[in-house]
């Protein structure tokens, strides 16, 4: 039997659990913290946006992109892809579920490369970190045989 891994994760924390077959259960081989996405903006930037001539007489300003709760969330989910990579050339496992909320699996989607991707079966958009084993094996039966 392959074994499948499973991560579970929201822009903040996060685990990688594994079954290895039928009636084994799941074992946990990683957790992660990223405490930076817990932060407010104001806490995760140094200053203040700088200044940009606007358009007629009034005075403009810069706008990132990307507001840094969004970019730290990124930067968490580029940890977490390099981690699933790692396994895959490992062959820790042949198998992967994804479950994250909306906005964060696509953040992970993007991060992942083509070879991770291609063991992707399964994805669930729910935050299903603070479940209990219990919850997350209900939650998990219709992709996972545990």
């Amino acid at each position: 039997m392959s074994t499948t891994w499973i991560l579970v994760s929201n822009a903040s924390s996060g685990r990688i659990l594994k079954n290895t077959g039928p009636n084994k259960g799941l074992e946990i081989v990683k957790e992660f913290e990223h405490p930076q996405s817990r932060e407010k903006n104001l806490n995760l930037v140094s200053d203040r946006p700088g200044h940009n001539p606007g358009a007629g007489n009034g005075h403009g300003s810069f706008v990132p992109a990307t507001s840094p709760k969004e970019h730290e969330a990124d930067v968490f989910a580029l940890e977490l892809a390099r981690e699933l990579d790692s396994g895959r050339v490992c062959n820790q496992f042949a198998r992967l579920v994804l479950v994250a909320p909306p906005a964060f699996l696509g953040q992970i989607n993007r991060r992942l490369n083509d070879a991770v991707k291609g063991l992707v079966s399964d994805r669930l958009e729910k935050d299903y970190t603070r479940a209990s084993d219990k919850e997350l094996a209900q939650h998990l039966a219709t992709c996972v045989c545990l």
